[in-house]
């Protein structure tokens, strides 16, 4: 052996995936001991249906470190031309992340590792984050009520479109569009209105009056400020579309309501937009936090997560989502909706930018972008340009005619990106970032086109009376508190501390994959190149994106099997549209419309019936056996009744009851010989990377959560990336966008997110993830999630029974543990255990789906043997408490389990009413005591919060104070 040979076996490529994988070789072999499984290739076949198994991942690239994937990462950054500025606009703008929120939310793991917060108790710190978001838009758009974020401005623009028909009962089926919204809302909103049936009709601005009152549409939707930057009082079209019976949907610029009149007070119905230019970076076109907000009217029409304030038991303040029978598992094929999360971290960011800089800051912002914009107006026309219109906020739009492209370069020359747009106009968008070299340097350019001298100096007045804001905003306490970096920072440690995110303890949620978000995953995300790039930038400055896109998409294929992938949808809520979609197209372009019947089994996640139904498919359900699989009796039976009209089948695989069902490739047979196509719900594609794929299953879509199986993190409850993978003959019916010919088929007619490539900013984890791991890092982390899970099964045997085993007596890598019992014997529900979890330091798993009175647990490959161990010895020491009580040994009512979570307030009181001891209530195991997590409420009252809603913070002071005052009489 050669030096160079010793030189390159010291080279560990392994290292990674072996530090991602959570469980030593030793502790595999003691687990695999456990489960009577000789290896992990054994556990595998025992686990996994021999005639899928089988999948060669050699064309993946070989395992690279950490340090040079950051390497490789930073130089694809550097591709990018971040030295360019966009002042495209359009909905993205230039801004600056204050640097306490980028190191301590956006870097910070306690922020971006952290679960939607169903657990109500342990998530108080994100939701008074999110309470902060719902006000700030509330008071900046004028209306009473704002959900916690969607998913960009086009997708919230469609939500409220669906929302709109859903309020005038479809009555009527005409939705009107004013020319001057953003190309990319207008795109969103055709491809979702197609298979609705909406007649969709975009109307010039002048136009819109006398429009309105000949078709009377459902809904009218409009841009404030419009796309060109034109600011316009919509007051008469709001009361036109109103008076002829529909609702009026402003999207609306949040920085430019610091000083324009809200649109609430203009009297819409739903105003919607994006708050990305509130602190959150560009990225290629995201993750950003969409907004809504609506009149009191219709609020439980409202789509996605709402905070509402409630009370715990002991009477205290307290937050929680609200109005959950808006919930997709529970109206399922009946929802308007298919959004099940939101942009937590994003929300978070741009609700702490509004903290941070409050009322006063905001407005000089504001204040000086819109200076920047009249001073660049009156050089314009010193230069003898006209403006397509004087009223503006930031934008100004040069009627450059003939002269436009030469406008365009003589400004690239210079370092800045202009938004050339049909006419001969040239729209230019100042933004917070823009300095008065920036302003120097575009009047250069100006006065170089102009072929005269463009002088700064004049700034005429761009806002009419009629439109300009007088009402407060961002009045809060919280909006004025936190203006030291001292302050601010321990402010949102403490909001940090109430919370139990993966850098606490494990999280086993079932379906969810809470799995390691490594730190050198994450690091990429932030580099400039990578951050600040607007979407719509010519594709020749964003190379490295391109780059990132292809190598991804082609190991993404490698992985499912596919010939295709798109990476446009920012949701698995929005893969499973999209993927739908494709399968729709297909049927129509073979001229079969018929087909539109969807069958979808009855333990299907609720979006999946609810996907269906936006793209215009009818569902049907079909049956599982009382071992959890989907009853072929019922499918064929089924699949036969509809072989005319049958257009897919949508199945999760591995069930959702967590096993490989053994019959999966007679299932998409039988769907096959119908003339229909299989949709696969990638939710447990964690249980498939190097041991099966969809493709080879038999599969023609599936859509893949990034944010589960390939590890960008949940941020608190956001959607992550939901690309879909296709058949070589689903591919030309995959999204493609109006401002990006690359981003996909030209002609799909399929937009489904607001930018080309999604949430394009967040790949780069995705990537270095698969680009450490190798296809045998990929291949171990599967087996090993299927491991960790199999052994939590068998350590609980005797103590929780599991429902579900596949044919060898195996589970996938996800367990379901039967607790309908004990509320039988001791009165015990599984959302007492799921609350005495906290009190041990954990997040509860999924609770009481896909069947109620269950808790669905999934450890993740990266979870190491002690802290399974330790969840193990936390749920053996709960059935220990549970059968107290079904002895009577423990009260059925005053007994730790039905008092819990425990606070510090509580076990720390003079006054201990309970049988049992305070050490029994805070203590229950020795490690507890070691590093003991304090739930900083008690459980919260759901109902009294959706009776008496509250979900902004202006009027938390006061709601706090008659809660004592109920209390006290």
């Amino acid at each position: 052996m050669t030096h160079l040979d010793e030189l390159a076996l010291l080279e560990d490529r392994q290292e990674f995936s072996r530090r991602h994988i959570g469980p030593s070789q030793t502790e595999i072999d003691a687990m695999l001991k456990v489960v009577g499984a000789a290896s992990l290739a054994d556990l595998a076949a025992r686990t996994v249906p021999a005639d899928i198994m089988g999948m060669d991942l050699a064309v993946l690239p070989p395992p690279s470190t950490e340090a040079e994937v950051i390497a490789e990462l930073r130089e694809l950054a550097g591709q990018n031309r971040a030295d360019i500025k966009s002042l495209i606009g359009q909905g993205y703008h230039g801004t600056h992340t204050p640097p306490v929120i980028l190191r301590n939310v956006l870097e910070n793991p306690g922020w971006y590792t952290a679960y939607t917060p169903y657990q109500a108790e342990i998530a108080q710190g994100r939701l008074e984050a999110l309470v902060n978001f719902q006000t700030m838009v509330c008071d900046l758009a004028g209306l009473p009520v704002a959900n916690a974020s969607l998913l960009d401005e086009a997708t919230a623009a469609a939500e409220a479109v669906a929302m709109a028909h859903a309020a005038t009962r479809g009555k009527v089926n005409t939705l009107m569009i004013a020319a001057d919204v953003h190309p990319q809302t207008r795109a969103v909103i055709a491809s979702r209105a197609a298979p609705l049936g909406y007649d969709v009709r975009i109307v010039p601005v002048g136009g819109l009056l006398a429009a309105i009152d000949a078709a009377r549409p459902f809904a009218l939707v409009l841009q404030y400020p419009g796309t060109t930057g034109e600011v316009r009082n919509l007051a008469p079209e709001i009361a036109a579309v109103q008076g002829a019976g529909g609702l009026a949907i402003v999207a609306a610029d949040p920085l430019s309501l610091c000083l324009l009149t809200p649109p609430g007070e203009m009297g819409a119905d739903i105003v919607v937009g994006s708050t990305q230019r509130f602190g959150v970076p560009m990225g290629y076109g995201g993750p950003h936090a969409g907004y809504m907000a609506v009149k009191d009217a219709y609020k439980r029409l409202m789509p996605g997560r709402l905070v509402g304030v409630s009370v715990d038991v002991a009477g205290a303040p307290a937050m929680r989502l609200a109005l959950q029978t808006r919930e997709q598992h529970i109206r399922r094929e009946k929802a308007t909706s298919n959004i099940c999360t939101a942009q937590v971290l994003l929300a978070v960011m741009a609700g702490m930018y509004a903290v941070w800089h409050g009322p006063d800051g905001l407005a000089r912002i504001a204040q000086r972008v819109n200076l920047q914009a009249r001073l660049l107006a009156g050089a314009a026309k010193a230069a003898g340009f006209s403006l397509a219109h004087e009223a503006f906020f930031d934008t100004i739009a040069i009627q450059a005619g003939e002269r436009a492209p030469a406008l365009v370069q003589a400004a690239l020359a210079r370092g800045f990106n202009l938004a050339p747009h049909d006419a001969g106009i040239v729209a230019i968008a100042l933004d917070e970032t823009v300095t008065r070299r920036d302003l120097d340097a575009l009047c250069d350019a100006i006065a170089e086109v102009g072929g005269s001298t463009a002088d700064l100096g004049e700034a005429a007045a761009s806002i009419p009376a009629p439109v300009v804001r007088t009402s407060p905003y961002l009045t809060a306490e919280v909006f004025s508190t936190h203006r030291s970096e001292h302050a601010m920072l321990r402010y949102l440690k403490r909001l940090e501390d109430k919370d139990v995110a993966l850098n606490r303890s494990m999280i086993p949620l079932g379906s969810c994959t809470m799995k390691l978000n490594a730190t050198a995953e994450m690091i990429p995300v932030t580099f400039p190149g990578f951050a600040n790039i607007h979407p719509f930038v010519p594709v020749g400055q964003a190379r490295g994106y391109i780059t990132l896109v292809e190598r991804l998409s082609a190991w993404l294929c490698a992985i499912t099997g596919f010939a295709a992938v798109s990476l446009q949808p920012n949701a698995g809520s929005q893969g499973e549209y999209a993927g739908l979609l494709a399968i729709r197209a297909w049927h129509l372009s073979r001229g079969d419309r018929r087909r539109d019947v969807c069958l979808i089994p009855s333990s299907a996640h609720g979006t999946n019936p609810a996907s269906a139904v936006m793209a215009g498919m009818k569902v049907v359900v079909v049956g599982c056996d009382r071992d959890g699989n989907v009853d072929l009796g019922d499918l064929r039976a089924k699949a036969e009744q509809h072989a005319d009209d049958l257009a897919a089948l949508m199945v999760t695989y591995p069930s959702t009851h967590g096993v490989f069902e053994e019959a999966i490739r007679e299932i998409c047979a039988l769907v096959h010989a119908e003339g229909g196509k299989v949709y696969m719900d990638g939710a447990n594609m964690n249980a498939q990377v190097g041991l099966t794929s969809p493709a080879s299953i038999g599969a023609d879509v599936c859509h893949l959560n990034l944010h589960k199986t390939f590890c960008i993190p949940h941020g608190g409850g956001g959607p992550g990336v939901g690309p879909i993978g296709v058949t070589a003959e689903l591919a030309p019916f995959l999204p493609g966008h109006p401002q990006l010919a690359e981003a996909g088929p030209a002609d799909s007619g399929i937009v489904i997110s607001a930018a080309p490539f999604g949430s394009a900013a967040i790949l780069p984890i995705s990537y270095a993830y698969i680009r450490m791991m190798g296809a045998e890092g990929l291949t171990r982390a599967t087996e090993v999630a299927i491991l960790n899970a199999n052994y939590i099964a068998r350590r609980l045997d005797g103590h929780f029974p599991v429902l579900y085993r596949g044919a060898k007596g195996m589970v996938a890598h996800e367990c379901i543990l039967d607790c309908r019992g004990f509320g039988q014997g001791g009165g015990v529900l599984v959302e007492d255990i799921a609350k005495r979890l906290q009190d041990y330091g954990f997040h509860a798993p999924t609770m009481s789906w896909p069947v109620a009175g269950t808790l669905m647990v999934e450890p993740t490959e990266s979870e190491p043997k002690a802290e399974i161990d330790r969840f193990c010895e936390a749920l053996i020491a709960i059935r220990a408490e549970i059968r107290a009580v079904e002895r009577g040994e423990a009260d059925r009512v005053d007994n730790p389990l039905k008092n819990a979570p425990h606070t510090a307030a509580e076990v720390m009181a003079d006054s201990w009413p309970h049988p049992y001891s305070r050490e029994q209530a805070a203590f229950p195991l020795p490690y507890v005591r070691a590093n003991k997590y304090w739930p900083p409420v008690k459980r919260v009252d759901n109902v009294h919060g959706d009776r008496n809603l509250v979900c902004t913070c202006a009027p938390l002071e006061e709601y706090a104070q008659a809660q004592q005052l109920q209390a006290a009489e």
